[in-house]
């Protein structure tokens, strides 16, 4: 069990105090994580990741819980979730001291992409091994963090970091041979950085990762006589210099009006499928607290009505999100779908609470550095 009391959930695929300062850091490497964040390096290197994901290998990724249950059927609302400390944020890339703003119109954030991985310990030549979730740019002092859930980086199957791990900001995939669109660059992950008690005790309150990328490459592919991908790889510099980076906010009240965003793709319980997983979709609600759900030891889920089903997971729910500058605060991420009413249909979606504890992760990952 957890320090904290704990009740047992299931996963999907306050005025905000203005902190400014991520932290005081000095050195390359001057992040070093709490006992209870554990910080892993990736396996490959960010050419061998980047080079791994071919347009085919691309589409025919499914999403990273379809060998999973992550739906639930409701019941009573938990009083678990809440603030355990002060309230905080750390505000976006480019709009510290800025003013919010309102705006009528819902321009797409060019911070959320999709991520790919490959199954850690498998095949990796094997598509059954080729997963994809969604995430979103974040501050950080080294312009370099991607924050997603816990079980787009982890495996909790074979107790791994996944392999050949990638972010793709903005993605969008075409009608064409290859009309998979990197328009700001890959970025493959250096540092995964994860809470203790989601990679022990596979405890979805937990379910939230920042990832530390390497600087990107845009990659064009060519395909050669035989019908073989080649990639034509060229730098791009830093993910938060090329798209921006989303603010981070912890310990703010239950009840808010957030977007979410993400790539959904997964089938509803009833075997309907409305969405591609091609482009990035969006949601708008007040959130509140979710029920308990045992199976995945939840208890401080927060949530709100969206019928996204799997492969939005890890998209960021924001809150005071600004269309003019396509920025906000990162609250939540997509981690469980909701059957509330029971009829097959995914009708919600729920993140963990973002509390002290969040913030310790995100803070070990905002001052890590990558090249």
């Amino acid at each position: 069990m957890n320090s904290r009391a704990r009740r047992l959930t299931i996963p999907l695929t306050g005025v905000l105090m203005i902190a400014g300062v991520i932290g005081a850091t000095t050195g390359a490497n001057a992040a070093q994580a709490p006992n209870d964040v554990v910080s892993s390096p990736a396996s490959e290197t960010a050419t061998e990741a980047t080079s791994f994901w071919s347009p085919e290998r691309m589409r025919k990724a499914t999403d990273a819980t379809g060998d999973l249950d992550l739906s639930i059927k409701g019941g009573k609302a938990s009083g678990a979730a809440g603030p355990d400390g002060p309230g905080g944020a750390v505000p976006p890339i480019g709009e510290e001291g800025a003013k919010s703003s309102k705006s009528k119109h819902v321009n797409l954030p060019n911070t959320v992409g999709r991520v790919f991985f490959t199954l850690p310990g498998a095949n990796p030549a094997d598509p059954k091994s080729w997963k994809y979730c969604s995430g979103s740019s974040v501050q950080g002092k080294y312009r370099n963090v991607v924050a997603t859930s816990a079980h787009c980086v982890y495996d909790v199957k074979t107790n791994q970091f996944y392999d050949n791990w990638i972010f793709i900001p903005s993605y969008w995939d075409g009608d064409q041979a290859w009309d998979g669109k990197n328009p700001y660059g890959i970025y493959a992950a250096k540092w995964f950085n994860a809470h203790d008690d989601f990679v022990v005790k596979e405890d979805y309150d937990y379910d939230y990762a920042f990832v530390n990328v390497h600087s990107g490459f845009k990659v064009n592919w060519e395909k050669d006589k035989d019908g073989k991908w080649h990639p034509i790889i060229k730098k791009v510099g830093r993910l938060g210099d090329n798209v921006g980076g989303q603010g981070f906010a912890w310990n703010q009240k239950i009840k808010n009006s957030v977007f979410a965003f993400g790539y959904p793709a997964g089938l509803h319980p009833d075997g309907d499928k409305p969405f591609s997983g091609r482009t990035m979709k969006w949601c708008y609600g007040k959130t509140g607290a979710m029920p308990a759900a045992p199976k995945y030891n939840v208890q401080e889920h927060i949530g709100f009505k969206c019928a996204f089903t799997a492969g939005a997971s890890g998209g960021p729910w924001l809150y005071k999100y600004k269309s003019s500058s396509r920025t906000g605060y990162l609250i939540g991420v997509n981690s469980i779908a909701w059957d509330t009413d029971k009829n097959d249909r995914y009708d919600k979606i729920s993140s963990p609470y973002f509390n002290s504890d969040t913030y310790k992760v995100y803070k070990a990952a905002a001052n890590r550095w990558t090249d």
